[in-house]
């Protein structure tokens, strides 16, 4: 019996890692993919220290996002460990 509801809490802590993971990834594919390509023309209309916002998120704007993407990551993980007892102490 232990050994069964022990495999059910870990499979709930990796459908909910997995659930973190795709919905970051998506965040990410839209911001780099939608906003670089997409949406280039629109977010051109808008600049930024003299730099048009489409050029901007193509140039640097992916990459800050999906650095900031790592560390939400990160705390969501340490959040979710700690929830299912498996964080380092």
């Amino acid at each position: 019996m232990e050994k069964n509801t022990q495999k059910k809490l870990m499979d709930r802590y990796w459908k909910k890692n997995l659930s973190y993971l795709s919905i970051l990834l998506i965040i990410w594919f839209l911001v780099s993919y939608g906003a670089a390509i997409m949406f280039v023309d629109t977010l051109n209309t808008i600049k930024i220290g003299g730099f048009k916002l489409g050029f901007w998120f193509a140039q640097q704007g992916s990459i800050y996002v999906f650095v900031a993407l790592i560390f939400v990551y990160v705390w969501l993980m340490n959040k979710l460990d700690k929830e299912f007892d498996v964080d380092e102490k």
